[in-house]
């Protein structure tokens, strides 16, 4: 069976974390037009996306674009993770901030503007894979 790679969480990423925990606590966070209210919004796209989502809306499509970043959130949510994207919390919710920055990832993704954040590759090391096996085979063995 082929190994997947694990999906990447935009919860992660730099400011998310923390614009989702105001946005719990602070509802208004997750309106449409708390851009204007609340810069550090724009300030935490520009600094992942490299464009805040008035610059994604003001991007002119490619021929053929199927208007994703407008498609209700629960559909948004099953395509990004078909691209390798986790837009949900831990509860498996969609986040809050999520309208916010779909437009800016999806354009990123499909590589029309912006960028998409650097994440390194990382290797899985053999030798913690075996230490794992051998700490169960000890728990194992112990009974």
């Amino acid at each position: 069976m082929p190994e997947t790679a694990p999906l990447r969480r935009l919860l992660d990423l730099p400011g998310i974390k923390e614009l989702e925990q105001k946005a719990l606590m602070k509802p208004r966070y997750a309106d449409a037009d708390a851009r204007v209210e609340f810069p550090e919004i724009d300030d935490c796209s520009r600094a992942i996306f490299g464009l805040t989502q008035d610059e994604a809306d003001d991007v002119p499509r490619p021929e053929g674009w199927d208007r994703i970043e407008r498609r209700p959130t629960r559909e948004q949510v099953d395509a990004f993770e078909a691209e390798g994207w986790d837009v949900t919390d831990d509860k498996r919710r969609p986040l809050r901030m999520l309208d916010h920055f779909a437009p800016q990832l999806w354009l990123a993704l499909r590589g029309v503007a912006g960028e998409l954040p650097f994440q390194a590759q990382v290797e899985p090391d053999p030798m913690k894979s075996s230490l794992a096996l051998d700490a169960a085979r000890f728990r194992r063995d112990r009974r």
